[in-house]
């Protein structure tokens, strides 16, 4: 049985009872609280403790007790129920860390996806002190360093996949989307001639970390329900930026930093952040470009259904020569539409769907 716990807030009676089910069938220790005072973090051999807490309107008490709760006890996540139509109020909070993650408290898919998202940071962060420990403990040990070395590699693959599978859970409907367009990176990269292994390695680590600086991008902006105003998208636009910020000590390949500094470049020169066009374009990047766009227009999102195959292909040789590299369009057009079926299919059919979300709401 898991020992992640949840300090739940929830005045109203039915809601909390409701809540609290659907948490307890998610496999969590469910502990009703009248005030954010009473939440605690876990101890040391305990799993994950979080606090999810419904604010009935902006001007609520509740949120005053967030900057004491924060203070007293920093790593305590906070998971804010919040109506969809109000969550941009709560931007201020978000920013200054005070809540970690908006839910929208009639969407079970949506709360399922923000507490997976908590456990799996945590579980990431756990990693990642490990991996650290790992380290430093190499740098004392020369002999058996291979492979202890080929152990560290591994381990590093898996928290960069963690890492964007906790990113890609912030939003379900987009849950995949990274190990899905790596993937089309790789192949679509060969069909352009390119061989090396570790180049084509490379490509797919940087197509992995294409969105990491959304982490950074508080949930209130990138599910807002509506049109984003312009200093909202001032926000989202760096995120390039933010995710080469995130990587660069890391000391990562060329490749790796072109595709996530990149990816947002337009061939005309009418991308962002930099404004590159045609060539000045890293190569890798208008790969990646098209990769994306292939997953995006085949992919479900909440405001339309996903599109097929060949309406995907239509739309991408439309936009060749000014979203994209004719040459890149060329190899793409190249591969049979199957072959990219076939990718889509054996990178997400083990992921779980938006139904699978709702049945376990069900479960009362």
């Amino acid at each position: 049985m898991s020992k992640d716990k949840i300090f739940l807030l929830e005045h109203d009676s039915d809601r909390r009872a409701a809540l609290g089910a659907f948490l307890a069938a998610m496999g969590m220790r469910v502990e009703p609280v009248s005030s954010p005072g009473e939440a605690a973090p876990a101890a040391e051999d305990e799993g994950l403790a979080l606090l999810v807490l419904s604010i009935p309107d902006i001007g609520s008490p509740l949120l005053g007790g967030l900057g004491e709760l924060k203070q007293a006890h920093p790593g305590l996540p906070v998971i804010a129920l919040v109506p969809s139509t109000a969550s941009a109020d709560l931007l201020p909070f978000v920013e200054h860390g005070l809540i970690d993650q908006v839910s929208d408290p009639d969407s079970p898919a949506a709360l399922c996806a923000a507490v997976r998202s908590e456990r799996l940071k945590a579980d990431l962060e756990r990693k990642a002190a490990d991996l650290s420990r790992d380290i430093r403990r190499l740098k004392k040990e020369q002999a058996g360093g291979l492979r202890r070395a080929l152990e560290i590699e591994d381990m590093y693959e898996t928290t960069l996949e963690n890492f964007m599978a906790a990113l890609d859970l912030r939003d379900v409907e987009t849950y995949g989307h990274s190990k899905t367009v790596a993937r089309y990176t790789h192949v679509l990269a060969e069909a352009l001639g390119i061989r090396d292994p570790e180049t084509l390695n490379n490509l797919r680590k940087g197509a992995l970390l294409h969105d990491a600086g959304k982490i950074a991008i508080p949930d209130a902006i990138l599910k807002k329900p509506g049109p984003l105003t312009e200093e909202e998208w001032q926000k989202v636009r760096r995120h390039p930026d933010l995710g080469y910020g995130l990587i660069k000590d890391i000391k990562l390949v060329k490749e790796v930093g072109n595709i996530i500094l990149c990816h947002h470049e337009r061939y005309d020169g009418t991308g962002y952040p930099r404004g590159l066009r045609a060539s000045a374009i890293p190569l890798e990047a208008r790969i990646f470009a098209v990769a994306d766009t292939l997953d995006a227009v085949t992919s479900h999102r909440p405001y339309r259904g996903p599109s097929d195959f060949g309406s995907a292909r239509r739309e991408i040789i439309r936009n060749a020569g000014a979203q994209f590299d004719p040459k890149v369009v060329d190899a793409f057009c190249g591969q049979d539409l199957k072959a990219w079926e076939r990718i889509r299919f054996q990178t997400t059919r083990i992921l779980p769907s938006v139904e699978a979300y709702r049945h376990l709401a069900s479960k009362k």
